[in-house]
């Protein structure tokens, strides 16, 4: 019951992707789609479905991050981390 994320665009290897989704779903885990193109075929598979507009191809990727960076805060608050001052933070960053 492994939840699988899936960034899924209507592009060249969206059949690919359906079927690595179905083997991930034959394995038991629990598919996300993100995508801009909701089908019956996806329905029977995703566990959950979320769908962003469809737009140009080359912003696409753009609006498939956002819902990739509100699963990852909503997450994070959940588990009680500090989504403002993240472990590890003062290595990377230096505030001046």
């Amino acid at each position: 019951s492994l939840p699988v994320v899936v960034l899924l665009p209507k592009d060249a290897v969206y059949g690919k992707s359906l079927s690595n989704m179905k083997e991930v779903e034959s394995r038991g885990g629990r598919i996300i789609v993100i995508t801009d193109a909701p089908s019956p075929e996806l329905e029977d598979i995703a566990w959950e479905i979320i769908q962003v507009p469809t737009t140009n191809p080359c912003l696409l990727p753009l609006l498939l991050t956002i819902p990739l960076q509100l699963l990852a805060y909503y997450i994070a608050v959940y588990r009680g981390s500090d989504v403002d001052m993240p472990r590890n933070l003062a290595k990377s960053v230096t505030v001046e």
